[in-house]
């Protein structure tokens, strides 16, 4: 029997049977748990893989099996968890059977087609060393099934610590711990087949740690252990707490429980068995991060070097350049209390830290990308209702950032002498080709992106400006208001770009294509002129006026779509390798273009987005390994395939309302924690079946293509008529979203 055929099979257990008693029918709901495929995405097209990573929502323990990516045919290892997305293993573990040499660590062929891989369980064969590996995961704690298959000798390879190393005890428990960027992570691990430590040594050379047991009795080895980032107690608490005994199957029958639990929150009908794969594995992806430290009600803060005990659980593991846009957005629909403690984590994080963090990791804050975007992602908060943190604080915070902090792209603190500049001249000031760098903090490989940087401060100070004005500061509001419309400093009329300036005042006159060195960084970020031309999304109509107007802001986009690259794929892959997914100028690939095809929302001919949303998901968002066209990033791509498929998306965060595309499905429920249902109705959608024709909230119709966060939230229908081609006499013809929310 092939693996496919044993998961059909498996799957059938966990189909739910309820029995309508009046009619005495049964109808069969699906676990959408089988529909999600942790393999999805695994060759990445330049950049970064997706991981097969087997966790439970949001929880400390993420496994995956240590590889290049899909095509690696060998494993070197399985982490007993990542601390941060993508990378930072600790606590690397791996069986072996027979002899190796010393100072030699382990590494196995695994086969493909034998893989086994859902959300809570993992199973993987080992061809050198003839062991099946299982995996199943606890929220600190994690479970591991070692079936040796041969009658070679048994060992268990633990790679060692930068902390305190492996220790068996005599009770035979093993801990350790490992030290990382100022921090600590500590293990406490117990093993069946160690109740008696005087049947097993364990040995260490420069390279490795072993554990030998001294016959070859044990088939099968079960290795279960607790994570901590307080101590070595508390990880044997979190286990005792987690798995209190050696039920493997108890335990991976309550994590497939837990993923059921979040992937059934949101039902589909319709739509095919491919569409649904893409949609519940973005869904799943999407719970990747950030993640719960709080361990028994107390966490350990690497911001202030100090553990904490606090009502509210603390978060951690976000990169807010990415994850602003759509994952924290989801997140605010189908988890409003999880997001309230995250965002009083990033307060806390600010009164312990002295800033309000962009990149908060478990060690502290990091300093990638630009711009100060947890100001917006506090906004959308607040304007959605999210409201459980120091608000007060929180501005604070902000507006420290924006008056006090560097804008230079990769760089953390006070600001250099080149933000003073910046901050006078109402943009961030670019060299001319070829100019030496004047400015010691500028990052050697991110340069200035000069016109990135002034683009995502007007965006922040917008955020900054309407949170003032929430909490009743008017100066503030006023002043950041002001601030906010600086993007149009860098608006070039007669070239049509947002183009760098010197600070003399000067244009300096680039390529917008392709200028700028690697990924265009002297003046753009891992994009172009293009993507750059539409990052104003808290200012559309602002945009448009500067475009000449609702019409040539609609020629732009489709010219957007259409224009050549100017050079060979081979030239611009070398130049812009995070320049992925492409469509004439536009990059599904990278989290800067998500809003763009929703901008025909704001023209005469809606149905474009239509149009170009379902050309965007059928062709670069396929359920295979190549499934991912970009950097997935924990989650900041797979929620905008997640809010896609839903047939709506927040464009513009900050603003609590959503415009509305073309939904794959015929019906979507959203089952929301206050225990109403938001749903999205299109009968007659299929594949192409994708124009919306009318558009109606509770049985209401209705001539706007938007509608807002409380239409989600109080429950409700819309529906959506659709139809095999646009009706391009349905366009926004009342108030835009901007008027009704006052924005200005």
């Amino acid at each position: 029997m092939n693996s496919h055929s044993s998961k059909s099979i498996f799957y059938v257990f966990f189909l739910i049977i309820t029995v309508l008693s009046c009619k005495k029918e049964a109808i069969v709901l699906v676990d959408n748990v089988k529909f999600v495929d942790p393999q999805i995405g695994g060759v990445a097209p330049f950049l970064q893989p997706t991981r097969t990573r087997i966790h439970l929502p949001n929880s400390m323990v993420r496994m995956y099996p240590e590889r290049d990516d899909y095509r690696d045919d060998q494993i070197t290892s399985f982490p007993l968890t990542t601390r941060k997305h993508r990378s930072d293993l600790l606590f690397n573990i791996m069986p072996v059977s027979g002899d190796l040499p010393k100072n030699e660590a382990p590494i196995s062929a695994w086969d493909q087609e034998l893989e086994i891989a859902h959300p809570y369980y993992y199973s993987t064969w080992l061809e050198d060393y003839d062991i099946t590996v299982e995996f199943t995961p606890a929220a600190q704690a994690g479970y591991f099934r070692f079936n040796y298959q041969n009658d070679k000798s048994r060992k268990l390879y633990l790679k060692n610590l930068s902390g305190e190393n492996w220790t068996l005890h005599i009770d035979g428990s093993l801990t350790g711990s490992e030290v990382f960027e100022g921090m600590e992570a500590f293990v406490y691990a117990k093993i069946d087949s160690l109740t008696d430590a005087t049947k097993v040594l364990i040995q260490r050379d420069s390279l490795n740690s072993w554990i030998s047991w001294n016959d070859n009795k044990s088939k099968k080895i079960n290795f279960k252990y607790g994570l901590s980032f307080i101590s070595v107690d508390q990880a044997k608490k979190n286990l005792h707490r987690e798995i209190p005994d050696f039920d493997f199957e108890g335990l991976k029958s309550r994590a497939h429980q837990a993923w059921s639990k979040v992937m059934n929150q949101i039902e589909v009908e319709g739509g095919t068995d491919a569409y649904k794969r893409t949609f519940y594995t973005a869904l799943y992806r999407s719970y990747e991060r950030m993640i719960n430290i709080t361990e028994d009600g107390k966490y350990y803060s690497n911001y202030d070097q100090k553990i904490h005990e606090d009502e509210q659980d603390f978060y951690a593991d976000d990169w807010v350049w990415d994850t602003y846009l759509a994952l924290h957005p989801l997140r605010f629909i189908l988890h409003p209390e999880m997001q309230s403690n995250m965002m009083a984590s990033y307060v806390r994080m600010y009164e312990q830290s002295g800033w309000l963090p962009q990149f908060p990791q478990i060690h502290g804050d990091a300093p990638p990308m630009n711009g100060f975007h947890s100001t917006i992602m506090l906004l959308d908060a607040y304007k959605k209702g999210i409201r459980n943190f120091d608000a007060e604080k929180a501005f604070e915070g902000m507006k420290k950032n924006a008056l006090e902090g560097t804008m230079i792209p990769w760089k953390m603190g006070g600001l250099a002498p080149l933000d003073k500049k910046a901050h006078q001249l109402g943009y961030f000031p670019a060299l001319r080709i070829g100019e030496k760098e004047t400015e010691l903090q500028v990052h050697d490989f991110e340069k200035r992106q000069a016109v990135a940087v002034t683009l995502a401060q007007s965006y922040d100070d917008w955020a900054l400006a309407q949170f003032a004005k929430e909490l009743g500061k008017m100066d503030d509001y006023k002043f950041f208001l002001e601030k906010s419309q600086n993007y149009k400093n860098l608006y070039w009329h007669e070239k049509g770009f947002f183009m760098p300036k010197h600070e003399d005042g000067s244009w300096i006159d680039i390529d917008p294509k392709f200028d700028g060195g690697m990924g265009g960084r002297d003046y753009y970020d891992e994009n172009n002129g293009w993507t750059y031309l539409w990052n104003v999304q808290q200012d559309i109509l602002g945009l448009q006026e500067l475009m000449g107007g609702k019409k040539n802001f609609e020629e732009r986009l489709d010219q957007l779509f259409r224009e050549d690259l100017g050079r060979t794929t081979y030239e611009l892959n070398a130049r812009f390798p995070d320049f992925t997914g492409i469509v004439g100028q536009f990059s599904m690939g990278n989290e800067p273009s998500f809003h763009i095809p929703y901008l025909y929302n704001f023209t005469n001919s809606p149905w474009k987005t239509q149009k170009k949303i379902r050309m965007l998901l059928n062709t670069w968002f396929k359920d295979n390994i190549f499934g991912i066209p970009g950097d997935e990033d924990g989650g900041g791509m797979s929620a905008f395939v997640v809010f896609s498929a839903m047939g709506f998306y927040p464009i513009t965060p900050g603003i609590p309302a959503y415009t509305i595309g073309s939904p794959l499905f015929s019906k979507v429920t959203i089952n929301l924690p206050n225990g109403k249902k938001f749903i999205v109705n299109a009968p007659n959608c299929s594949e192409t079946n994708k124009y919306v024709q009318k558009v109606f909230i509770n049985g209401k119709e209705i001539d706007r293509l938007w509608f807002t966060h409380n239409d989600i939230i109080n429950g409700g229908i819309i529906t959506l008529e659709m139809g095999k081609y646009p009706n391009k006499q349905l366009a926004n013809k009342d108030s835009s979203i901007f008027k009704v929310f006052n924005i200005k």
